[in-house]
C-alpha cells in the first residue's frame, strides 16, 4: 500500500503520522516531547498456555517474548477472565463483566449484543488525553451495528477481525468475511498473525512521535483453528501430536511478529518512552501446556484464569524482575489512564485498582480480593491467599440448568498453588467469609447476555461480519 493511501485509510492524516524518510527535528527526540504521556503497546495472545513461553521452561521457541521478560517485569500472579470476550471487556472498561452482562461465554458471531454503549473504553479515555489509538487484531466485543465497532469506541484506526475462530488464511468465519480496515471489509491475502504484525510495524514506522500512541495488538493466535505457515510447522516435526505441532508453530510465528513490533519501536527510538505489556486472554486449552496449574481455558481454576504476563519499559521498570502479587486485567484500565494523565472520572464505577506501585516498586497488591467470575451457574473469588471456587466443573460457556446443589472448593494458594486440597471442612469460617463475598458480587450482577452456543437455524450469515448485506 502506498504511503498516502495508508494515511488516508487510517483516517489520521500527515499531522498524526510521520512518513519514513521525512522525519522532522521535533520527531527525532525519541518521544521526549510526550515523556509525561508514554506510548503504550498492549499485546494480547489468544489461548496461550502458562508454560508455552520459554521463560517458564516451555518447549516452544519464544525468543522475543523471553527477551521482553528478561528486559522487564514478570507478573507471576496475573489474572484474566476464563474466556475471550470477558477478558477483553475487562481491559477496555476496568470493570468486571458482571457489571454489563458479559460474564457468561463469549460474544458469538450471531449475538445481538456487545459491550454496552454506555461503557467508556480505554481507547476513548486515552484518545481524550491526546493519544493516537489503534487496534490491530481481534475485537470480540460485538459488531451488531456500526456503533459497536472499534472506530466508534475510541479507536482512530482498526485492522483485523471482530470474531474468534476465523480461518487464518481466508479470513472467513462461518461463511462470512471477517477482515477489516477502519471497520470496512477488506479482502487481502496473508496469514493473520503476519498481517497483524506487519500493520503494527507500519503504524509505528509512520507515527508522529510528538504524539503519544496507544497500540492494542490482540492476536488471534494460537486460538483454533490450528493453522500455520508450513515453514513454522517444519520447525516442530519432532512433536508427534498434529494439533500440538501446529499450535507450537502458531506461537512461534506470533513471537516473531512481536519481535518485529518491538524492533520497529527500537528503530524509531521509541522504547525509552514506551510501556510494552504482554499477556494471554485466558489460560491454555488442552492442547496447550499449563504446567502444573489446574484446569484449562473456560475453567475458574488457576489454569483457566492465571496467565503469563510481562511489563517492559527500559529505564523505568527494573530488568529481569518478578512481581508475585495478585493483579487482574481490570487493573490495567486505571493503571494505564493514570500513567497517561487521563481522567478517571466517569459515571460508571471502576473495579480495577492502580497497579503501578505494585508493578514498578513491588508493593503489595492493591486488592483485598479479586473476583474471578460470578454467573448464574458458577463463580470464584480470591481473597488474600484464599480462593473459593463454586461449581468449578462447569465451564465459562455453560448455559445449562442451574445446579441443585452447589459444589464448593476452598484453597490456600500459598500452600497449595495447584489447587489439590479442598479445605472447606477444615476452615469453615474462611469458607463462609468467601462464600458471603461471592454471594455479594452475585447480588450485584446484571442479567447476562447469553446467545446460543450454536448458530440458529434461521440465521442468515452476512457476506461480511459487522456489515449487514
Amino acid at each position: 500500500m502506498r504511503r498516502r493511501d495508508f494515511l488516508k485509510t487510517i483516517g489520521l492524516g500527515a499531522a498524526s503520522l510521520a512518513l519514513p524518510g521525512r522525519t522532522s527535528a521535533s520527531q527525532q527526540v525519541s518521544g521526549k516531547a510526550s515523556r509525561n504521556k508514554p506510548n503504550i503497546v498492549f499485546i494480547l495472545a489468544d489461548d496461550l498456555g502458562w508454560r508455552d513461553v520459554g521463560y517458564y521452561g516451555g518447549d516452544i521457541k519464544t525468543p522475543n517474548i523471553d527477551k521482553l521478560a528478561s528486559a522487564g517485569t514478570r507478573l507471576t500472579q496475573f489474572y484474566v477472565q476464563p474466556v475471550c470476550s470477558p477478558t477483553r471487556s475487562s481491559l477496555m472498561t476496568g470493570r468486571y463483566p458482571i457489571r454489563y452482562g458479559l460474564q457468561v461465554g463469549v460474544v458469538r458471531p450471531w449475538a445481538e449484543h456487545g459491550l454496552p454503549l454506555a461503557e467508556r473504553t480505554l481507547a476513548q479515555a486515552l484518545k481524550e488525553a491526546g493519544y493516537v489509538t489503534a487496534i490491530h487484531g481481534k475485537w470480540h466485543l460485538g459488531h451488531l451495528n456500526s456503533k459497536y465497532l472499534p472506530t466508534s469506541r475510541g479507536f482512530d484506526h482498526q485492522y483485523g477481525h471482530y470474531n474468534g475462530a476465523l480461518d487464518y488464511f481466508t479470513h472467513i468465519r462461518d461463511g462470512g468475511l471477517d477482515w477489516n480496515r477502519d471497520d470496512k471489509p477488506l479482502r487481502e491475502k496473508g496469514y493473520t498473525t503476519n498481517l497483524i504484525g506487519d500493520e503494527s510495524v507500519r503504524l509505528i514506522e509512520w507515527h508522529d512521535v510528538t504524539r503519544p500512541l496507544f497500540l492494542y495488538v490482540p492476536f488471534n493466535s494460537p486460538h483454533t483453528p490450528f493453522q500455520a505457515p508450513q515453514s513454522y510447522i517444519d520447525m516442530y516435526t519432532h512433536i508427534k501430536d498434529k494439533n500440538r505441532r501446529i499450535y507450537a508453530a502458531m506461537v512461534t510465528c506470533m513471537d516473531d511478529a512481536i519481535g518485529r513490533i518491538v524492533g520497529a519501536l527500537e528503530k524509531r527510538k521509541m522504547t525509552d518512552n514506551t510501556l510494552v505489556f504482554f499477556c494471554s486472554d485466558n489460560g491454555g486449552t488442552k492442547v496447550s501446556d499449563n504446567g502444573r496449574l489446574r484446569g484449562y481455558k473456560g475453567s475458574l481454576y488457576e489454569g483457566g484464569v492465571r496467565v503469563p504476563a510481562i511489563a517492559a519499559w527500559p529505564g523505568v521498570l527494573k530488568a529481569d524482575t518478578a512481581v508475585n502479587e495478585p493483579l487482574h486485567i481490570v487493573d490495567m484500565y486505571p493503571t494505564l489512564l493514570k500513567l497517561a494523565g487521563a481522567s478517571l472520572e466517569q459515571p460508571l464505577p471502576i473495579d480495577g485498582k492502580d497497579a503501578w506501585p505494585t508493578i514498578a516498586e513491588g508493593r503489595p497488591s492493591p486488592h483485598d480480593e479479586i473476583l474471578h467470575n460470578s454467573t448464574p451457574f458458577n463463580g470464584a473469588i480470591r481473597r488474600g491467599n484464599w480462593k473459593l471456587v463454586c461449581n468449578g466443573h462447569l465451564t465459562a460457556n455453560y448455559t445449562g440448568p442451574k445446579a441443585d446443589d452447589n459444589r464448593f472448593e476452598l484453597f490456600n494458594l500459598s500452600d497449595d498453588p495447584y489447587e489439590k486440597n479442598n479445605l472447606v471442612k477444615k476452615h469453615p469460617r474462611k469458607f463462609q467469609e468467601l462464600k458471603q463475598r461471592l454471594e455479594a458480587y452475585a447480588a450485584q450482577a446484571v442479567k447476562p447476555n447469553i446467545p446460543p452456543n450454536k448458530m440458529p437455524k434461521n440465521f442468515k450469515v452476512p457476506k461480511a461480519w459487522g456489515h449487514p448485506d
